[in-house]
């Protein structure tokens, strides 16, 4: 059952950072950021939160330094709102997992369509037969 607990407590802090960052953070370099995913370490004294902003990479750099400004008063707010005795660190880390699915993803159509190209220009037209072309 210990074996659960940071995964338990991982989404509890992913909940509620992701009401008081949309709610209650009234920072201005704070965008639309949403909280991703929350990974804790297996003693559960840090906790490492990703994040992804809506904006360019001027807004996710400046939410960066908004988060990490409230890093302390979001810290206090789990405290009460966990009701745990220890509030792990909070590391703030911006997730770049939606940006690399994109590039994959291009990656991947760009190949195909190389992969169509190619089998077209190596495969004779269909009205020709190959066998049947003289041999010199």
């Amino acid at each position: 059952m210990a074996q659960h607990r940071p995964e338990r407590m991982s989404e509890m802090i992913r909940e509620e950072l992701t009401d008081l960052i949309s709610g209650e953070l009234r920072d201005p370099r704070v965008g639309l950021a949403q909280v991703t995913e929350v990974k804790m370490a297996p003693d559960m004294r840090v906790a490492h939160v990703f994040f992804s902003v809506m904006g360019d990479q001027q807004d996710e750099q400046n939410t960066l330094k908004g988060l990490m400004a409230a890093k302390g008063y979001l810290r206090t707010e789990l405290a009460s709102r966990l009701q745990t005795r220890q509030v792990p660190e909070l590391r703030f880390e911006l997730d770049r997992s939606e940006e690399l699915t994109k590039r994959l993803d291009t990656l991947l159509t760009r190949a195909q369509k190389r992969s169509a190209s190619a089998g077209r220009k190596a495969t004779p037209p269909p009205d020709e037969d190959p066998a049947a072309s003289p041999k010199r």
